[in-house]
């Protein structure tokens, strides 16, 4: 699928998601009317260590840091990729109540192993600037998660020659949660991805359960994966914990692999930290 057509479908979606938004009047449905009041007195919600992004923005005004390392590894036929990623940020910044700005990037190092021999022709670089915008669309109420549109796109001018594809990749997914108890919660991603130098789209989920084990401690663990349109499905899973110091910082720590073949090992952790405009 060519680039354009990419970005109008992912256009198009962006504007039906805020005709849905703006153009209810029925007050018993799920539309976000009220401003983020509470969000500078409870604890951060991140789109990190999961694969599972959020369903909800940050806040207007609201400025969030969340980066960490990882390294994923797989081996087949006695030849084993290793992927060392240094710099997993994403920054977001809420533009409005209900609206933000997102932008990250990857550095990413890779090394190859045949048959217990790691060859020199190691590549480096930056991945793929990702530009992209959440938009809250309802909140949680009568049986009906709470929900979010996200969209982004992954110019590939942006990225180190190692890592550079050949086309600009674009992604979208619709967020939602369900509060299950006071301490605990579901989350999953459903949506599509144009990109890996492929011209098939790929039909995305995530799933994951979260549970808080103390006021700082938290948990979840996750099923995640990916449906291509003329190839096998891919499965994945994840699992790690979180540690709020505050409730502008939070640690995170996670392991996984994949279910179907693809990933021997992923391993990694990070931080999230909140800056609050004062008004």
């Amino acid at each position: 699928m060519k680039l354009i057509n990419k970005i109008h479908i992912l256009v198009s979606l962006s504007i039906m998601t805020f005709l849905n938004v703006f153009s209810q009047e029925d007050s018993t449905k799920l539309v976000m009317t009220n401003p983020k009041t509470e969000v500078f007195t409870s604890p951060l919600t991140t789109d990190r260590p999961d694969a599972t992004e959020a369903s909800s923005t940050v806040g207007k005004g609201v400025f969030q840091i969340e980066t960490g390392v990882l390294y994923d590894a797989f081996e087949d036929q006695n030849v084993k990729s290793e992927n060392y990623t240094y710099n997993t940020t994403l920054l977001r910044y809420g533009i409005l109540d209900h609206l933000e700005f997102r932008l990250g990037w990857d550095f990413v190092e890779g090394t190859t192993t045949i048959n217990g021999n790691k060859l020199n022709d190691v590549t480096s670089g930056f991945s793929p600037l990702l530009l992209g915008l959440k938009i809250d669309i309802a909140q949680e109420k009568n049986g009906w998660p709470e929900i979010a549109f996200i969209g982004h796109i992954f110019p590939l001018f942006t990225a180190s020659q190692d890592y550079r594809p050949e086309s600009t990749a674009v992604d979208f997914r619709f967020s939602m949660s369900h509060t299950l108890s006071e301490k605990s919660s579901l989350g999953y991603n459903l949506g599509g991805e144009w990109g890996n130098d492929s011209p098939e789209a790929s039909a995305i989920y995530t799933l994951a359960y979260g549970y808080s084990i103390s006021d700082k401690f938290g948990m979840y663990a996750e099923l995640y994966g990916d449906f291509p349109e003329d190839n096998k499905a891919n499965h994945y899973w994840d699992a790690g914990l979180t540690y709020l110091v505050s409730n502008d910082l939070q640690f995170d720590i996670y392991a996984g692999t994949s279910i179907t073949k693809g990933q021997d090992i992923l391993v990694g952790l990070g931080l999230s930290y909140r800056i609050i405009k004062k008004q």
